[in-house]
């Protein structure tokens, strides 16, 4: 029976059963039960179809919530999916691991005083149903173009693209350096946020639709990028961003002190069966540091928590407001145990070639700078020694050396190492090679991979359709 919309004023906000902190500590389950049919239902019926849905707007997809929201209160799943489907390829996804809280549900506008929609628990919801009764389809095409594209990089973006690519005729080549697809929503999330299998069943539909993987392949040593470009009709580069920023600090090199996706790789390459033989990856029975205050932080120090690890601490330079993660994140760590340590930054690392401790100063938060954000700054006298045995650097990410990578020097980039691209034809400085992702814009959410990698499959087709025409006007 279809229930009335606007019921925000007469029923609370609700998301779906949280495991509690002591249980979800021990393993590396999903935090969350699934939404029973009812609940879903109840919680979709409290939007409130406003004129100008913000949630929309503030949405990289600009995914149509309120309309998929207004057939979930009434019962109308399937129609929920398709119109769920239709703005985003990996809905299933985004309803885990997007940032709500910043996104959609940050711009509910009954979000103050009633608590926002729960749109995304809703979200995953609608597509996991349609999962478990057989409405997601392989993305097949009506007619075959006899076109291939070949695209580098099996993440989000990536597969995004592929997807629609594939959808529109194009015969389809992914390659990727890594054994598995899903680039960082495999080895870079944890599985409490992010289930393999729910990864994993994208890439058996990809494939299902003809789509061709050339995984363990890297660009520059298995073929360079001009002998790949010379096989399609036209290339998309969407590797996203891997390098590890650093921290210069005296004691800095010492032994225990890693890379957050070096740590985070081999937790989830543990969990995915691997042998991974490597302890100083492995927070087991050690004391942690964590130096960040993004996703990727709140990812190590909730993973070293389920390791079993003594103590974990977050360090971070800003106040909780001013951090850059998921509030709702930062709650989930600190019910778990971790402590954070605000307005604290590293001065040196102590230990006799492995790491001790941290000696950390508080800072201060000065005035605003340009970009609006404040300055922090060091408090005189204020250092304090924290006990370490591993930490763990979790401090963003900046792009590899694309062009030496693939023997491509004419590839040109940015001066923080990303792809140059025409912003309206979305193609680098090589024609007939396409940019999109983090590599393009830096470092940012999977929700605004999907959305560039879109992008990129539309400017991809529109250039070999017209390359195709004017071959064609040129053989008459």
């Amino acid at each position: 029976m279809a229930q009335k919309l606007l019921q925000f004023t007469k029923i609370d906000q609700a998301n779906p059963d949280k495991r509690t902190a002591e249980e979800r500590r021990h393993d590396f389950d999903e935090i969350y039960a699934a939404f029973a049919p009812d609940a879903a239902r109840t919680q979709a019926s409290r939007c409130s179809q406003c004129g100008v849905p913000f949630c929309q707007v503030h949405c990289p997809l600009h995914n149509n919530i309120p309309d998929w929201l207004m057939l979930t209160a009434e019962g109308r799943l399937e129609e929920a999916y398709e119109i769920s489907s239709a703005t985003n390829n990996f809905p299933e996804i985004c309803g885990r691991i997007c940032p709500q809280d910043r996104l959609c549900e940050g711009n509910c506008v009954i979000e103050k005083g009633f608590d926002s929609v729960t749109i995304g628990s809703v979200e995953k919801f609608i597509t996991d149903t349609a999962w478990e009764r057989g409405w997601v389809k392989p993305p097949l095409p009506k007619r075959e173009l006899g076109l291939s594209v070949g695209i580098i990089g099996a993440g989000p973006g990536g597969l995004a693209a592929a997807m629609e690519l594939r959808r529109k005729g194009f015969t389809v080549h992914v390659y990727d350096r890594y054994d598995r697809v899903g680039g960082l929503m495999v080895y870079g999330i944890p599985n409490f946020k992010l289930d393999k299998a729910v990864v994993g069943r994208r890439h058996q539909l990809l494939e299902a639709a003809g789509i061709t993987f050339h995984l363990i392949f890297e660009v520059g040593r298995d073929k360079s990028l001009a002998e790949l470009r010379a096989e399609h009709s036209a290339i998309l580069i969407a590797t996203g961003v891997y390098k590890a920023r650093d921290l210069k600090a005296p004691g800095a090199g010492q032994d225990g002190i890693i890379a957050a996706l070096d740590f985070l790789t081999a937790s989830n390459r543990r969990g995915l069966g691997d042998t991974v033989e490597d302890a100083a990856l492995d927070a087991t029975g050690k004391h942690v540091v964590v130096i960040g205050g993004g996703d990727t932080a709140m990812d190590c120090v909730r993973t070293a928590v389920r390791q079993g690890a003594k103590s974990v601490k977050c360090l971070y330079r800003r106040d909780r407001r001013n951090m850059p993660g998921s509030q709702r994140e930062v709650s989930h760590a600190e019910e778990e145990g971790v402590e954070f340590l605000w307005l604290s930054a590293p001065e040196a690392f102590l230990g006799d070639g492995a790491v001790s401790g941290v000696r950390a100063h508080s800072i201060h938060l000065g005035v605003a700078d340009s970009s609006g954000r404040q300055i922090p700054q060091m408090v005189d006298d204020s250092a304090a020694t924290i006990q370490a045995d591993l930490v763990i650097k979790a401090l963003g990410f900046d792009p590899e050396d694309v062009p030496t990578l693939f023997k491509a020097p004419e590839l040109a980039v940015s001066r923080w190492g990303t792809i140059k691209v025409d912003h309206r034809s979305l193609m680098t400085s090589i024609d007939g090679v396409f940019a999109a992702g983090d590599i393009v814009r830096g470092a940012s959410l999977v929700v605004w991979a999907i959305r560039d990698g879109r992008d990129a499959a539309e400017a991809i087709a529109r250039y070999v359709v017209e390359r195709q025409g004017a071959a064609a006007a040129a053989a008459e």
